[in-house]
């Protein structure tokens, strides 16, 4: 967390931290009035829900105000699909960077929930992707993500929905993107074989 974040901590969301679900949804829903695409709506009980159930992060001040979320959705019969979804940083903490240290506090929680699953987003904000890339992610077409119908049925709140149905699932105004753990587990394989080639040639 950088200088400018100070007194902001950003912490994996509990029953306590229930109180500030209005306060989120209020905010996600301003943030899709102004930007006018790409954020789908969610209602109180369902942020309580994530938080219940140790699947999100919540920014707070030392004054314990609130500054930001998001929370984990997994995905597929097997789980082997994760999304960290519904970023948001309340106005007046934006431009601080802390939408990166949320992304970064809930990718790591991502990874020790579900290991072995894909994360993977859809977004059309700029700086989530900078954000997702400097992660790992890497930019995916739209068929290589779950086929779960309850995911892309949260996508029936936003404005661009009619986008998705017309292509069929095929394109929208967001871009798509994955990690794969199978990548990290290949290159620690590639660079343990260099390694031990590089010893052998010494």
């Amino acid at each position: 967390m950088n200088k400018s974040q100070q007194g902001i901590k950003v912490y994996s969301a509990t029953a306590e931290h229930c109180v500030y679900a209005e306060k989120i949804c209020q905010i996600i829903e301003q943030a899709a009035a102004v930007k006018g695409t790409g954020i789908a709506k969610r209602n109180p009980d369902y942020i309580k829900q994530k938080m219940l159930e140790g699947k999100a992060v919540i920014a707070l001040t030392a004054e314990n105000k609130f500054a930001g979320f998001c929370y984990i959705e997994s995905w597929g019969s097997q789980k082997n699909y994760v999304a960290n979804s519904g970023l948001i940083v309340a106005p007046e903490y934006r431009g601080l960077g802390l939408g990166k240290s949320i992304k970064q506090s809930v990718f790591e929680l991502s990874r020790k929930k579900f290991p072995e699953a894909k994360l993977f987003g859809i977004t059309t904000s700029l700086a989530v992707l900078k954000i997702n890339s400097a992660l790992g992610y890497k930019p995916v077409t739209f068929c290589q993500l779950t086929d779960d119908e309850t995911f892309w049925a949260g996508c029936k709140t936003c404005v661009n929905f009619d986008i998705l149905q017309r292509t069929n699932r095929q394109h929208c105004l967001c871009t798509a993107m994955i990690y794969d753990p199978d990548w990290e587990k290949q290159n620690k394989q590639e660079t343990k074989q260099y390694a031990a080639e590089s010893s052998v040639s010494l």
